[in-house]
């Protein structure tokens, strides 16, 4: 490859390079318009595919995906191999030649990025960082197929902070940051599948499975960083001070933030919220939409979000309006008229009841007359919801509207404040 590079600096002063620049483009264009002809119907097929579903539809996909990604460099592999026999039958071809290595670096980059974007798509790790990693692999790659990767290496290991009486250099920087992010990728990956296994296991409680999935992939972090420190030489025993510094943070600064951890891993594991439950804690009440080893978020029915710090869920009394039943008691309080028919007026407030799809049929509504008012008569109607993350305030409207429709039919009024004034000493 070096010759190949001297050919090529001999051939920037001479007029055969205009030509090979000009096969180059060329060769990129034509394979840059195959690869998106290919493409389009590969996706068609891959779509009509998925539409009629069955167990390949999901491997289709991948392999299809991969294969996309590789059309444009692959056909540009084969448009360049074409172009470097036809310019080598009349001159020198050294800048197509250099292009091989670079394209099939490009391939491979191309390929293990979408591979691991693949593997974490749940997680999303490498969403902000695929072109990052895919210039990283493919710099690699071509350094080594140009013969530059020596050279750079040396420079990298001339580069170097003494501390104490050790000797870091860019190079081990380099490999220890390499090796750490290949045991993180692994980590997360393990962690991926036996978490994916757990969510998939029925018999276990979702809030014991995401308690277990998210200490497994604690662990599995923890560990992967312990053995890229080991291999890079630097002695544990160092830690040890940084757990003292660690365990005095936590006993100053750091006290709230860490109950707030116990205590989100103490919810998960006793199970007294869950997710979906209606909780009333504070002056925050809402349905839980997501319990985090920090944080609880509870969604209101207004659509505001409240973010609680899991100690105060731990501290401080919780009305759980869904623990061992999503079945709520609500109840509407109308006042009569002494003179009305009381039988009309139980038949109606019933009936509004019943034709509310919201209003559970068991237990049934039940109208009670609870006192003889100083305007007339006191009545309560109770029913049931199951369903109360919609709402009760609609409902208890629903049923006014038809209360109000119903005593209107039946002549039923609903007595004014009545009050008697007597005068004891009237003027002559």
């Amino acid at each position: 490859m070096l010759i190949t590079l001297a050919g090529l600096w001999e051939d920037l002063r001479g007029p055969n390079f205009i030509w090979q620049v000009a096969t180059l483009a060329l060769c990129l264009g034509l394979a840059g318009l195959v690869a998106m002809a290919l493409r389009a119907g590969l996706a068609q097929r891959i779509a009509g595919r998925e539409a009629s579903g069955g167990r390949l539809a999901r491997p289709l996909h991948f392999v299809g995906g991969s294969f996309g990604r590789l059309l444009f460099p692959l056909m540009a592999l084969v448009m360049v191999l074409l172009g470097q026999v036809v310019l080598e039958r009349f001159g020198h071809a050294n800048l197509l030649h250099a292009a091989i290595p670079l394209l099939f670096a490009f391939a491979g980059a191309r390929a293990l990025v979408y591979l691991l974007r693949n593997v974490f798509s749940s997680s999303g790790t490498l969403a902000t960082g695929e072109r990052w990693i895919a210039l990283l692999v493919w710099l690699s790659v071509a350094l080594h197929f140009t013969g530059f990767l020596p050279e750079v290496a040396a420079v990298m290991e001339g580069i170097a902070l003494p501390v104490g009486q050790e000797r870091i250099t860019l190079l081990l920087v380099g490999q220890v940051f390499f090796a750490a992010a290949l045991a993180l990728l692994v980590s997360l990956w393990a962690s991926g599948m036996l978490e994916a296994r757990l969510m998939a296991a029925e018999s276990f409680n979702m809030s014991l499975r995401v308690v277990l999935g998210r200490t497994v992939k604690a662990i599995l972090v923890l560990t992967a960083i312990l053995l890229t420190l080991a291999m890079a030489g630097i002695d544990l025993t160092v830690l040890s001070v940084f757990g003292g510094a660690l365990g005095v943070g936590l006993g100053l600064g750091l006290q709230r933030i860490a109950s707030n951890y116990f205590a989100g891993f103490i919810i998960l594991l006793d199970r007294s919220i869950r997710i979906s439950d209606i909780i009333t804690v504070d002056k925050y009440s809402g349905a839980v939409t997501q319990i985090n080893t920090r944080y609880t978020v509870l969604k209101s029915l207004d659509g505001t979000e409240a973010i609680v710090p899991n100690e105060l869920l731990v501290n401080s009394p919780v009305v759980n309006h869904s623990f061992t039943t999503r079945e709520n008691r609500l109840a509407i309080q109308v006042a009569v008229a002494y003179d009305s028919d009381i039988a009309a007026v139980e038949r109606v407030m019933a009936a509004a009841a019943a034709d509310h799809p919201r209003v559970l049929k068991e237990p049934a509504p039940k109208v009670m007359l609870r006192q003889f008012g100083s305007d007339g008569l006191e009545l309560e109607m109770g029913f049931w919801i199951s369903d109360p993350e919609q709402g009760s305030l609609n409902v208890r409207s629903d049923l006014n509207f038809a209360i109000w429709r119903g005593f209107k039919a039946h002549g039923i009024s609903i007595p004014y404040p009545q009050r008697e004034v007597r005068l004891l000493r009237p003027d002559p």
